[in-house]
């Protein structure tokens, strides 16, 4: 029986227990004689802590847990170095305070292990220094840092800037020793999910090897096409038995719900670790990637952008962009990159221009339902059965009972701070509600669709059906229906083989919900 590592983030607990493991360790080998000062950005639950545990093992000199993996045939020598391996994931309470409390009891622990020991009423950069020299001059060996998810304390307080600021300024004295202690230093590999330039905790590491965007470590982690059929040909074919559906079947719903991350200009496509690793082990295709909810500085972030959110099915960032600080940052797409739930979809090597879009079916998803609720009041339960009665309609093919029950929805929501009713009436905004609600309904929905003569606001496809929808603020549904006419929106679906629809909708500003619609068949 394959025993799949959920919830195990460490190298040598996989290996011991005789976990699945996707070998990963030539990278591991390749970086570490390659590069001295490295950092990698990846969304959460992507693997890093894991890469880090891995890094942790190697230069410990544990060779035996490497047996039969590709670096025994790549590493002679397994010289073992002294490692000091900080978890920041844990330090999530925003003050310098608990950064200090943490990262002090750290330290000691690590004193400890190695037999040195420091003052302990000096500050902690003076602590962190004299622990790395005085390991040097006893063990004889350079010593190897690695730091896992460095941002996390950071991102905790993003929206609060003057916690921010004392938060980097802590922990920029805390790691500036790393400069000087080059001497005594063998490797340091640094992780994160948002681009280290953009906090400048590290800035005083001016050679400091960014691997992110790096065509030839765009797979370090996370599981690439050949990677999940050689690794879960027996979960894959348990999948099939327990959903009575094909081996290739199985292979295409796993490719739609978690494939498609692409983390430089044209590189192979990966899978999320995580969602696929649960899959396997609960037999089950679901959205796991958002069982613990979305950040809450990713939703501060898309608020205070006033984010359109149809918007991202297709959107544009430039190379620029993505070393702009957080803290001020004018467009969250690079945000929205590092974080997952945006990816490259493409590359322009003239304009430098990136274009972005979802990923994958369970990152659209998942974050669409994290949305619900900064659209409607926390208390409201009426969006689920509004949900559910829009999905029955959305079974019979019934447009008009779907905006029927739309209409009564948005009719219900109360006027409360930070509610769709809260906001600025506007076109966006309801198309933006009616684009999250279809797309929860179905996985071919799209906004903002370009054509050769403009942009659609709605395109909802179905088993059998096309609809295209023209929204208007106060305006005539005969002009909504006039629009898609004049413009053609139709004609590249008229040879698909299913049937054509039409709607035109008029919002009403006043009344804050859909005031009428009209149907046509095309």
């Amino acid at each position: 029986m394959i025993r799949y590592p959920i919830g195990i983030q460490t190298f040598s607990e996989i290996r011991k227990r005789n976990c699945l493991y996707v070998d990963k360790t030539q990278y591991v080998y390749e970086v570490a004689n390659d590069l001295k000062y490295v950092f990698l950005s990846r969304p959460r639950r992507f693997g890093k802590s894991l890469l880090v545990s891995t890094f942790d093992s190697y230069f410990r000199g544990k060779k035996e847990l490497f047996r039969g993996l590709d670096i025994e045939a790549l590493e002679q020598d397994w010289t073992e170095y002294p490692v000091l391996h900080f978890d920041l994931s844990d330090i999530k309470l925003g003050t310098t305070e608990q950064f200090e409390i943490n990262i002090n009891a750290t330290l000691a622990s690590m004193e400890e292990n190695y037999g040195v020991t420091t003052s302990t009423d000096r500050d902690i950069s003076t602590r962190f220094r004299l622990l790395v020299e005085n390991i040097y001059k006893k063990t004889g060996k350079q010593v190897v840092v690695l730091i896992d998810e460095y941002d996390s304390p950071l991102l905790t307080v993003l929206h609060n800037p003057e916690r921010l600021n004392a938060m980097r300024t802590a922990m920029q004295s805390f790691f500036s020793p790393l400069k000087k202690l080059d001497p005594y230093l063998r490797f340091v590999f640094i992780t994160g999910i948002t681009k280290f330039s953009q906090l400048s905790i590290f800035s005083q590491l001016n050679n400091l090897s960014n691997i992110t965007m790096l065509p030839q470590y765009s797979t370090i982690v996370g599981f690439t096409q050949e990677e999940l059929e050689k690794n879960f040909k027996d979960g894959i074919q348990s999948l099939a038995e327990q959903n009575n559906i094909t081996y290739q079947e199985v292979l295409e719903k796993l490719k739609n719900l978690y494939d498609g991350y692409h983390f430089s200009r044209n590189s192979e496509g990966v899978y999320n670790p995580f969602s696929v690793l649960r899959a396997m082990n609960t037999r089950q295709l679901d959205n796991f990637w958002f069982e613990t909810g979305t950040p809450t500085y990713l939703i501060k972030t898309l608020q205070s952008h006033d984010t359109f959110i149809p918007g991202l099915e297709e959107c544009k960032a430039f190379s620029s962009d993505f070393d702009a600080p957080t803290e001020a940052m004018v467009n969250v797409l690079p945000l929205l990159y590092q974080s997952g739930y945006l990816t490259i979809k493409g590359y322009n090597p003239y304009t430098t221009e990136y274009t972005l879009g979802f990923p994958n079916t369970e990152v659209k998803v998942g974050l669409l339902h994290s949305l619900i609720p900064y659209y409607v009041s926390k208390g409201n339960t009426k969006a689920s059965s509004a949900l559910g009665n829009m999905w029955l309609a959305l079974m019979h093919d019934d447009l008009d009972g779907m905006l029927h029950t739309a209409r009564s929805f948005f009719a219900s929501i109360p006027y409360q701070e930070g509610t769709l009713k809260d906001m600025k009436t506007s076109e966006g905004h309801f198309t933006a509600m009616l684009y999250v609600m279809f797309s929860l309904l179905s996985n071919f929905c799209y906004s903002q669709v370009r054509t050769a003569e403009g942009r659609m606001d709605i395109l909802l496809k179905t088993p059998t059906t096309i609809y295209v929808m023209e929204l208007k603020m106060d305006g005539s549904v005969d002009d909504a229906l006039a629009q898609i006419d004049d413009k053609g929106y139709l004609i590249p679906y008229e040879s698909d083989g299913r049937r054509l629809v039409k709607a035109g909708i008029s919002f009403s500003s006043k009344e804050r919900t859909i005031k009428e619609w009209k149907i046509v068949e095309g």
